[in-house]
């Protein structure tokens, strides 16, 4: 978790010292200024968690530094020492905002109390901000058995705790958000805000307040300063969902936070520092759209670093039975309703269709046939697709047969396995033999016939095996 960090703004030496190194030994980052301009331009430029400010300073006093301090992080903890303490003096400066006001020499114990409740008020107030989208229970990415998933959660643990970039590559529903938020949850920034933004489809102008913020006046309709999501998510986690469709002129502006930390709120001229993680997400092919100049090369570089792949659902047959189970329990309990189970049928059903909108389809269709059907056991004619018109599995936008889905779902199997049948039952989940006879059932591509599982009898004829098990069966004298 990032340390807190401490301004000390104090004229006198040894007492900065004193206070720094008292500071230092009980686990806090120190940051020391001796007036005014030294404090605002380190607040500006390093983002401290909290400050302590001597009333009397060269370049001015405590109250008109709070103030200014204040203009960059609202919620800053102030805490001012005087050595001239007055009751007057207390409650102004208590009404202008400070957190605690004390008289000099201060017990350095009760001072390491107050500072430290401080800090957590502060992040308490920072995470008030994010309220409307920070996580409050982090959902398990890795749901199944499967290899892809396994190698997914594996090369995840490994990128836990570090604070680079990460991109998360997958189709659309794979569950890439699931997993930006799970690595926020399980991270050393779970503490902190988390915060997303979806990129697609928002306009240079809207992208760049959202992310940045401005200052008041900066455009038509800016009418207040508005903090962006970077302030906002100050030590924890930015989201940037869809990061493909980030506008250019954006990019340049996002790369100098990544490398530099700093930033400009639209219609300020000052630099402003900021210490965030960014996870990145996105369903194109970025080296695809780097080579089309409409995303920067040295962004990508810099994103990319560490790179997650969701595998679609389609990748991952074997895991929908886990899957389906899962979210049914968690509906049902949404839903108010009582334990719900699935049929043999309609599960063969969810495995044979191609999910072309992945987990998020999956999750639609079963709160829908909750909503729907029979609320204690859904069979297949429970679940109704959102179906396209060029959908492999279905003719002309109706449901077909299931011994029809199932017959396309395999025959599209093999087309993309190259035909290797120990590989496809693995994908589909079935014992090779199971696969051997539903390929002879449903004869699929109908000059084939394949040869019978290890321990089976029946004829076997070259010239009748499609070209990719005739081409293994002639080099090796089998197909399993």
């Amino acid at each position: 978790m990032p340390e807190d960090v401490i301004l000390i703004v104090e004229d006198d030496i040894r007492q900065r010292a004193l206070l720094g190194e008292f500071l230092s030994a009980n686990n806090l980052k120190v940051l020391t200024a001796g007036n005014c301009l030294e404090a605002e331009h380190i607040c500006r430029t390093q983002r401290p968690d909290a400050a302590i400010l001597d009333y009397e300073l060269p370049d001015g006093n405590a109250l008109d530094l709070m103030t200014r301090l204040r203009t960059i992080d609202a919620s800053l903890p102030v805490i001012i020492l005087t050595g001239q303490g007055s009751i007057e003096r207390a409650v102004e400066a208590v009404r202008l905002g400070a957190d605690q006001f004390l008289t000099k020499p201060a017990d350095l114990d009760a001072l390491l109390v107050l500072l430290q409740r401080g800090l957590t008020n502060h992040q308490i107030r920072q995470s008030q901000l994010a309220d409307k989208i920070r996580v409050r229970h982090v959902q398990d990415p890795f749901v199944g058995k499967s290899a892809s998933i396994q190698k997914l959660a594996e090369v995840a643990h490994k990128v836990l705790n570090t604070n680079s970039p990460v991109l998360i590559q997958g189709a659309t529903g794979a569950g890439k958000g699931v997993l930006a938020r799970w690595l926020h949850q399980k991270g050393p920034r779970s503490e902190r805000p988390f915060v997303d933004l979806n990129c697609a489809g928002l306009s240079k102008e809207l992208v760049e307040t959202e992310l940045f913020g401005h200052e008041k006046g900066a455009f038509t309709g800016a009418v207040q300063n508005k903090m962006g999501l970077l302030e906002i998510g100050h030590k924890g986690t930015i989201f940037l969902d869809e990061i493909g469709d980030l506008d250019l002129q954006v990019q340049p502006k996002l790369l100098k936070v990544l490398e530099e930390k700093t930033f400009r709120r639209l219609g300020d001229v000052r630099e402003r520092f900021v210490d965030v993680r960014l996870i990145a997400a996105t369903n194109r092919n970025l080296r695809e759209i780097v080579g089309q100049k409409t995303f920067r090369d040295d962004l990508y570089f810099r994103i990319s670093a560490i790179s997650l792949y969701v595998p679609s659902l389609h990748e991952r047959v074997e895991d929908i039975p886990i899957l389906a189970r899962q979210l049914l329990d968690r509906l049902a309990a949404d839903l108010g309703l009582r334990h719900a189970e699935i049929s043999d049928e309609a599960m063969r059903y969810l495995q044979s269709y191609a999910w072309p909108g992945n987990v998020r389809e999956l999750r639609n269709i079963l709160e829908r046939a909750l909503l729907l059907g029979d609320q204690q056991l859904l069979t297949a004619k429970d679940l109704h697709f959102e179906v396209q018109p060029d959908n492999d599995h279905f003719d002309d936008g109706t449901i077909t047969t299931l011994e029809e889905i199932e017959r396309k779902y395999i025959a599209r199997a093999l087309r993309l396995l190259g035909g290797t049948v120990p590989e496809v039952a693995k994908k589909l989940g079935i014992p090779r033999s199971s696969l051997y006879n539903k390929i002879r059932q449903y004869r699929i591509d109908h000059d084939a016939k394949t040869e019978l599982a290890d321990g089976e009898s029946g004829q076997r004829a070259d010239d009748e095996i499609p070209e990719p098990f005739a081409e293994r069966l002639s080099k090796t004298g089998s197909i399993g």
